[in-house]
């Protein structure tokens, strides 16, 4: 969720993209007319999938299946013309909007407004790459956004109902802090919260658990920043134990350095099983990879095995994996409908499993 360190680096990815559909309303890009509307319409074809939506955007698409039905819980982009910076500011997000659908390839349901900044007690701005569970009946939706310190926490809200719409509680969830969360449901039963990002997700600002407004990135040559986890009460609004770091190591065991920024953590966490193994991915952030490692816990370590995604048009890489039927699904997104790297549309495509476990790389553009 973050611009480029460098406005050259930005500028560069926007040249790039002059070829795709420009939109000047952010919420109904698909009526936007394209530059030139046959080499737009061309360009469709270089892509491994198409955007789900075309009359929002939408990105960090977190799927779920419920009830046998596909449900996204993706961020709501909107150009709302915060001056951009390293912070990301300029992803100033004021609500959700759940999508679904009965079968890959079949017609996508826009639920409406599932929950608005100005209905959260704490809020203060951002609202940031969700994610949902189910349990006690219940659904519930987390959520980080700055508070009215400008502090990153993450919430949680519920409703009876997968799409919403969604109550929040009156305050965060007690020792959440910065950004992405993301629920994973044991073969136990138990929910394990993951989280985390750096830079505007503010993850270098806390060292174990206590928040430090001078905390800084970490320099080359010292240990990257690792993500969080904690694992959930059974009320799923608080946490039943202090939140522990993910360990993600090479195959000698050892943790990365920040210089190793191909592999190392960024942001974009997400957990799911595969035959029995923990398979922990995430962004690589300013190198835009998509990454996985496997354990034999939820807590990690995590062995690194390689790319899940490489990089996609746009700035920001953010996914989320589900199954249904079995068969195995990759949710992402790109810059296909507008060009810009705040103006993001959520898209899905096949995940295939090697023999060995293994996943196969893939690629946005053909």
């Amino acid at each position: 969720m973050f611009l480029p360190k460098s406005l050259s680096f930005y500028t560069a990815a926007l040249v790039l993209s002059l070829v795709f559909t420009r939109c000047n309303n952010a919420e109904t890009p698909a009526t936007a007319e394209p530059a030139n509307t046959d080499s737009s319409a061309a360009k469709t074809n270089d892509y491994l999938s198409q955007p789900l939506v075309s009359h929002i955007y939408t990105a960090d698409p977190s799927a779920h299946v419920f009830n046998g039905r596909f449900y996204i819980y993706p961020s709501h982009d909107t150009a709302t013309g915060t001056p951009e910076n390293d912070n990301g500011d300029h992803f100033n997000m004021m609500d959700y909007h759940i999508l679904s659908m009965d079968s890959i390839g079949g017609p996508v349901t826009d639920h409406g407004v599932a929950l608005d900044i100005k209905n959260i007690p704490w809020a203060g701005r951002q609202l940031w790459a969700p994610d949902a569970a189910f349990a006690n009946n219940t659904y519930y939706l987390y959520f980080p956004v700055k508070d009215k310190q400008d502090v990153f926490r993450i919430g949680v809200a519920s409703s009876s109902k997968p799409e919403g719409p969604f109550v929040a509680e009156k305050d965060p969830l007690k020792g959440s802090y910065s950004i992405d969360p993301c629920v994973f449901k044991d073969d136990d039963g138990k929910y394990y919260l993951y989280f985390g990002g750096i830079w505007g997700g503010q993850l270098q600002r806390w060292n174990n658990n206590k928040y430090d407004a001078a905390g800084s990135l970490c320099k080359p040559e010292e240990p990257a920043i690792l993500p969080r986890v904690a694992r959930l009460s059974p009320d799923m609004k608080s946490f039943a134990e202090p939140v522990k770091e993910v360990k993600l190591v090479d195959e000698k065991g050892n943790t990365y350095f920040e210089k190793d920024n191909d592999k190392r953590f960024f942001e974009a966490a997400w957990l799911h099983k595969y035959k029995g193994k923990y398979y922990f991915s995430y962004s690589t952030g300013d190198t835009h990879n998509i990454c996985y490692a496997t354990g034999d816990s939820p807590y990690g370590p995590f062995t690194y095995k390689g790319i899940l995604l490489k990089p996609v048009d746009g700035w920001t890489n953010h996914h989320s994996i589900v199954e249904k039927d079995g068969k195995w699904y990759l949710f992402y997104h790109d810059v296909q409908l507008s060009g810009k790297t705040h103006l993001r549309n959520v898209k899905v495509a096949p995940l295939q499993y090697n023999e060995d476990g293994t996943i196969q790389t893939l690629s946005a553009r053909k």
